[in-house]
């Protein structure tokens, strides 16, 4: 199969693969971690996978079908685990859990858990709850937010910028992204507006975060940086 590539030469021996919406699949020295394969996620996301990591239970995020695909062990936050021996108990036993500042290595990736909470979606909703991941792949890091706006606390080189969400404006995501300073931004949450909204958010985002010296980046299908 083919996948959507970002090649991070610059930063390290890593690979990092968009594969819709959240889902990223990041390589490095022969060890596969695939991130949040939701609904939105192409198939074949899983397929090699050494660990899989779920932020939390929303389905563009989660989807039991895609760890079905494999038998890597899968690390996520109690609310998910709970859903998965509510709803899919045949892959319970795969299950860890991981809390807040956790330091764990799956596949031995240094990986730090960082946050409690999803994003407000609506004063009115309860809030989820949400675990962003901070990875160390050799001297490069990269930090995946889930559903949240909630930083690593240190110095990161690349960041999954969420880019458009029920639970956030388009001002939000870019200050987000300026208060994290990653040198390299890589777009994802991205299927949530049209086309024709999507190009005004890359048009703020990369205005914004280019004048603080920031890279931004969404990988239209097929193209490869």
């Amino acid at each position: 199969m083919s996948f959507r590539v970002l090649d991070v030469a610059t930063v390290g021996r890593m690979r990092l693969t968009k594969l819709g919406h959240s889902c990223v699949r990041i390589e490095h020295d022969g060890t596969v971690l695939v991130l949040d394969p939701g609904v939105f996620t192409e198939a074949g996301a899983v397929d090699g996978a050494d660990a899989v990591l779920i932020t939390h239970e929303h389905p563009d995020h989660y989807h039991p079908d895609h760890l079905r695909a494999t038998d890597a062990p899968v690390y996520t936050i109690a609310a998910v685990a709970a859903q998965i021996r509510e709803s899919a108990p045949d892959l319970a036993e795969r299950v860890t859990v991981v809390g807040a500042g956790e330091e764990f290595a799956p596949a031995g990736i240094p990986v730090i858990a960082v946050g409690e909470l999803h994003a407000v979606i609506h004063p009115e909703l309860p809030r989820f709850d949400n675990s962003g991941y901070l990875l160390t792949l050799g001297e490069t890091t990269v930090f995946h937010p889930g559903d949240a706006l909630t930083g690593p606390g240190r110095p990161v080189d690349v960041l999954l910028a969420p880019v458009c969400a029920p639970w956030m404006k388009v001002a939000e995501g870019i200050d987000f992204a300026r208060s994290v300073g990653a040198p390299r931004n890589v777009a994802i949450h991205d299927r949530v507006y049209s086309d024709a909204g999507l190009g005004i958010a890359d048009g703020h985002f990369g205005r914004f975060l280019g004048a603080a010296g920031l890279d931004y980046v969404r990988l239209p299908g097929g193209a490869d940086l």
